[in-house]
């Protein structure tokens, strides 16, 4: 979005379509120019925030472009010295030649103003490419041949373009971060339960990462049939019913429909099939009436949008949390998404652009963003227990996911592969293993999880676990240090091995129609 789609027929054009010239400040960038013509350190002050296409007149575009190539070069910027780099760009005579440069230096009397100065200079350039892509999408709403959906995602990815060159921060002296990392301390502190982060529901899981961290990007990644969307499920139906967290959840693979049906499964314990079919005894049709009523009010928002953009996941995650706070994102899966607008070299880019924007979100909102993702083939070629247990190079379509991630985790089920007991012996029927892989912030580590394939819901693996007296015979929740990181006791140590539990009374097998 270079100034140089504003030359002298684009400025005109504007001129008279709207009966006055684009926004401009003509002589604070005489005066910027010649500021940094006059003093050798004038350029620090305005590098970050301008660049050569934020000037209006094309003149001043080429001596700025000579000076930045100057600096570049770590050479003197004078008067002299950009004259002859004008005369080696060949565009000398274009700006008005020797004389005009050196008038410059007489539009100023120092640099004391020039941040100032080019902050008013880089405003009307933003003005001017509002009033360029108004006035484009404009003419092409005119248009009957371009469908109005695509150009309200060309509208928003645009501005979205826009808005992004133009967010600015400034660094700061540490003090006031310390004083906000006191405060979130002192929340941390004050809950009693000894999490800094919202909750995900599961016990063992928080105890290692401390509740999901806002401004976080956290991936979890399996094969299909591991149980993605069943977990993400689990986690809003305890995070939003059990704790009051509003969450929102964008389903790229399955309907709202899909979505509510899986939620009902679990909240209520009717068999999927049943509730599918509507085949219900009497008292189960009054189980369901009951147990749905804790579902009708949980602050859980669901959005099914197909091919959904990343331009349009941010405005809508802006308005939900403008409109209900929300507390947490979920997108299921990232794979399905896409960067339309950005004009991306291929998939693998396009996945590399993907995930930064779900960084940036985080960032923005102060939320944690939890995407889904698939896993290449790798898993499948490879044998036993150990074998199948995902890495992080079984990520797939891009190796960006893993960096710009600040926690991937994996979820691994044995008993997927008919791997039933683990080299101890133990029972593996009805486990999952949540792999934690990268912990920016914390140690690596495997948590245990229960999986009831028939309600399709992980829980903690101390949870509704009876016999038939009544007694609870799971014992507590376990977490083990991550087989990810075997042998390394650096910052991803956690202490030392524990053995699998033994459930030999749980369900073998899952249901081959319910989607994972």
């Amino acid at each position: 979005m270079a100034d140089r789609n504003y030359n002298k027929n684009n400025k005109q054009l504007m001129g008279h379509e709207l009966g006055k010239l684009p926004p401009q400040v003509l002589d604070l960038e005489e005066a910027v120019l010649g500021a940094l013509l006059l003093e050798k350190d004038a350029f620090v002050q305005v590098s970050e925030l301008l660049k050569s296409d934020h000037f209006y007149k094309e003149a001043h575009q080429h001596i700025y472009q000579s000076i930045m190539n100057l600096e570049a070069n770590e050479q003197p910027v004078d008067m002299l010295t950009v004259t002859q780099e004008l005369k080696r760009l060949g565009k000398l005579e274009e700006v008005g030649g020797a004389f005009y440069v050196s008038q410059l230096t007489s539009k100023v009397a120092s640099a004391a103003h020039i941040e100032f100065h080019a902050r008013i200079i880089w405003q009307k350039y933003l003005q001017r490419q509002m009033i360029q892509i108004s006035s484009d999408l404009q003419t092409k709403a005119y248009d009957e041949a371009i469908d109005v959906n695509d150009l309200l995602e060309e509208a928003e990815s645009t501005f979205f373009m826009l808005s992004q060159g133009s967010m600015k921060r400034e660094a700061v002296q540490i003090n006031p971060v310390i004083q906000e990392a006191i405060d979130r301390i002192k929340v941390a502190a004050a809950r009693g339960d000894g999490l800094s982060g919202v909750t995900s529901g599961f016990n063992a899981l928080d105890k290692i990462t401390s509740g999901w961290q806002g401004s976080a990007l956290i991936i979890i990644a399996a094969r299909p049939a591991m149980g993605k969307t069943a977990f993400i499920l689990s986690m809003a139906r305890q995070m939003a019913l059990n704790h009051k967290i509003p969450i929102a959840i964008f389903s790229l693979e399955m309907s709202n429909v899909e979505l509510v049906n899986r939620l009902v499964v679990s909240e209520t314990e009717l068999s999927a099939d049943k509730i599918k079919k509507g085949n219900l005894a009497p008292y189960e049709w009054e189980q369901l009436d009951h147990k749905i009523q804790n579902l009708i009010d949980a602050p859980i928002y669901v959005d099914d949008t197909a091919g959904l953009s990343v331009f349009e996941l941010r405005a809508k995650c802006r308005r939900l949390k403008k409109q209900h706070d929300i507390k947490c994102i979920v997108i299921d899966y990232l794979q399905l998404m896409n960067a339309s607008g950005m004009a991306p070299g291929n998939r693998q880019e396009e996945v590399s652009i993907i995930s930064r924007s779900l960084k940036g979100l985080a960032k923005e909102l102060d939320v944690p963003v939890i995407a889904l993702s698939q896993l290449n083939r790798g898993v499948e070629s490879r044998a036993g227990n150990e074998g199948k247990r995902p890495q992080l190079s079984d990520l797939r379509e891009s190796g960006a996911i893993e960096q710009d991630a600040d926690m991937v985790c994996f979820i691994h089920r044995p008993e997927y592969y008919r791997i039933t007991e683990d080299e101890q012996g133990n029972s593996l029927i009805g486990m999952a293993e949540i792999i934690i892989a990268k912990h920016r912030a914390g140690p690596t580590a495997d948590v245990r999880l229960r999986f009831r394939a028939e309600l399709a819901r992980f829980q903690d693996v101390e949870e509704d676990v009876f016999d038939d007296s009544g007694f609870n015979q799971a014992p507590a929740a376990q977490s083990l240090p991550s087989k990810m990181n075997a042998g390394d006791e650096g910052e991803n140590g956690n202490g030392s091995a524990s053995h699998l539990p033994d459930f030999p009374d749980m369900q073998a097998g899952f249901d081959k129609d319910m989607p994972f």
